[in-house]
């Protein structure tokens, strides 16, 4: 499996294990691809999450809100759609 699957599989596999109504944080996934080598994949993650929000899979929040794909940064998190 290539980076970007792992970083997708482990998105998925976390907003789903988390459940409706809960979120997780970027570094989590970077986490579980990464390691204790996490930070350079957060680029990844973002890139993955913004993807992944587009073909409806996720919701992309901010302060607990759905925020356009295309258009958003600062902290963020990433949850099943609502």
């Amino acid at each position: 499996m290539s980076e970007r699957e792992n970083v997708e599989a482990a998105i998925l596999g976390l907003v789903e294990a988390r459940g409706a109504d809960k979120s997780i944080c970027p570094t989590e996934a970077a986490r579980a691809v990464g390691g204790e080598d996490w930070r350079p994949l957060l680029k990844i993650v973002k890139a993955e999450a913004v993807r992944l929000a587009h073909d409806g899979r996720i919701s992309i929040l901010r302060k607990g809100k759905s925020v356009d794909p295309d258009d958003f940064k600062g902290v963020y998190r990433l949850s099943l759609p609502r």
